[in-house]
Order: C-alpha cells, then sequence, then structure tokens
C-alpha cells in the first residue's frame, strides 16, 4: 500500500441560501446509509477550478451559472481507503485520495438538481443538511476530512 500514490480530486461544500449542505447518498451504497458531499476525480491537466464545476454539474446537473465558488481550502487533504478496498477502486493504483475542497454558494432551487444528468449516476437521492451534520453522515474512513471542512468553511457558511 505505501508504493501507491493519491488520486487527484475536488470536492465541494455545496450550500444553499438558508446555510444548509447538500449531501447525495451514492448509487452503489450497500454498506450502511453513508452521505456524501460531490467529489470526484481531477482529469491530468485540468484546472481544479474547471474541475470543481464539472463534477459539481455531473453528480448533481447544477450547472455553473447557478454557483458561486467562494472558498477554497489552502492545502488538499487526504484520506486512506480501508484496507478492503485498496486495489478494488481506481484501477488498483491508488491508496486514497487528495482532495482539494472548495465552498459554493448555490442560486438555484431543488428543480434545478438534476441526480441522472450524468451516466451513470453517482447519487439515487439527495438531501439539504446542517454542516455540523456532516461528519456524522459520511463513511467512518473519511470523517476526519468532513471535520476538517467544516471547521474551515463555517465563517464562510
Amino acid at each position: 500500500m505505501t508504493e501507491l500514490g493519491y488520486r487527484p480530486c475536488v470536492g465541494v461544500m455545496l450550500v444553499n441560501a438558508h446555510g444548509l449542505v447538500f449531501v447525495g447518498k451514492r448509487i452503489d451504497n450497500k454498506e450502511g446509509d453513508w452521505w456524501q458531499m460531490p467529489q470526484g476525480g481531477v482529469d491530468p491537466g485540468e484546472d481544479l477550478d474547471a474541475a470543481v464545476l464539472r463534477e459539481l454539474a455531473e453528480e448533481t446537473g447544477i450547472t455553473s451559472e447557478l454557483v458561486s465558488l467562494i472558498g477554497r481550502l489552502d492545502e488538499p487533504l487526504r484520506y486512506d481507503l480501508p484496507e478492503d478496498l485498496i486495489g478494488k477502486l481506481w484501477g488498483g493504483r491508488f491508496r486514497g485520495q487528495e482532495q482539494t475542497w472548495y465552498l459554493a454558494r448555490f442560486a438555484g432551487g431543488d428543480a434545478d438538481i438534476d441526480l441522472e444528468a450524468h451516466d451513470p449516476p453517482e447519487f439515487c437521492e439527495y438531501r439539504w443538511v446542517e454542516p455540523d451534520e456532516l461528519p456524522y453522515l459520511i463513511v467512518p474512513f473519511k470523517k476526519r476530512v468532513y471535520r476538517t471542512v467544516v471547521e474551515q468553511f463555517r465563517p464562510l457558511v
């Protein structure tokens, strides 16, 4: 495992006008009731700002016209996959992800969300939650990352 690197990734804490955060339930979620914020891999040579808007549109159908990027963490956050998942995700090339996190304000409404905007879809359902709920909704191996994201973005929410 120590020879494997980290998959470059972006994530977005999308906040609506009420200060609530978007979370989606992964369609492939078979082991529990876990919810996550939109996130995904960065293509080689892709600009991070472009990547986060692309991932958000793919996973939620929310277009860039309805989003304002209002913050970005200074340093990427890493997490390691549990041992039973190493070698099974991302072609077995990575031990975890190195994520650049953004805070974005959503100017639209629920009618602007389309979980089937991308084939295949990532999420089967979504909801809006208080920021402090986030670390309790995510799979255990990502809790530290979510706590840090909430702490760092709290003043801007």
